[in-house]
């Protein structure tokens, strides 16, 4: 096999790795929205938080060889959240022993910790890039990262609301702030990705915003809603 055919061989399996862990981390949405659909309310399965966790690690990997700095920086810290949701769930239904509780924490420690550092190498090699473009080109790269940066705030801060909701309840939830957030922070970060021609990413994110759109719909028009898994 020659060179360049390593090479596409190589692209096509990077872009098949994306698309399968963007079709995970983002396809958790579906499945919560079928749930809801079901159940005529705004409600989040156990898989949401499977799929969150498996599709996290997939689409940050793929982030970092992309060299995408905002979608390394967006995955990085996202299994903390993942795993708690998890462990609440798992104490709640009675499933939670002392070894998974210790596996799973040290598991996300170290995953995490790992993490930080592609990303910080990540950003790195976005900044010795900007620096070899034009500064006009730069400044508009610049410009659109701190789109992106607006939207990961929405996204960082939906989930901190709901960790600490869930952490206080000592269940589960997730209150309709987070889909508020949710709707506004994938516009943002869609049309941030579009400009960097993260084009899987974009895919990604842009399916989600109808499930946002919808799931606020189910929160205002249902009665005593109260943002448990079923």
């Amino acid at each position: 096999m020659s060179a360049l055919s390593e090479l596409a061989a190589s692209k096509s399996l990077w872009a098949l790795f994306g698309v399968v862990g963007s079709v995970v981390f983002y396809g958790r949405f579906y499945v919560q929205w079928l749930a809801s659909e079901r159940q005529k309310r705004s409600v989040i399965p156990v898989a949401f938080w499977y799929m969150s966790s498996v599709g996290s690690l997939m689409v940050f990997v793929y982030a970092v060889h992309r060299r995408s700095p905002g979608a390394a920086f967006g995955q990085c810290f996202n299994l903390i959240v993942y795993s708690r949701n998890l462990i609440h769930i798992w104490r709640e239904r009675g499933r939670l022993t002392m070894r998974l509780n210790t596996g799973v924490h040290a598991g996300a420690g170290l995953i995490v910790a790992v993490a930080t550092v592609f990303m910080a190498l990540t950003w790195l090699r976005e900044l010795e890039a900007n620096q070899a473009l034009p500064a006009s080109e730069a400044a508009r790269n610049w410009l659109w990262l701190g789109v992106w940066g607006v939207g990961q705030g929405g996204f960082f801060l939906r989930f901190l609301i709901q960790w600490l909701m869930t952490e206080f309840k000592h269940k589960s939830v997730v209150p309709p702030v987070f889909w508020h957030l949710s709707l506004v922070a994938a516009i943002l970060q869609s049309a941030s990705f579009c400009q960097r021609q993260d084009w899987i990413l974009a895919a990604g994110m842009a399916a989600t915003i109808l499930i946002y759109a919808r799931n606020l719909w189910f929160i205002y028009t249902t009665p005593n809603h109260d943002g448990n898994s079923p």
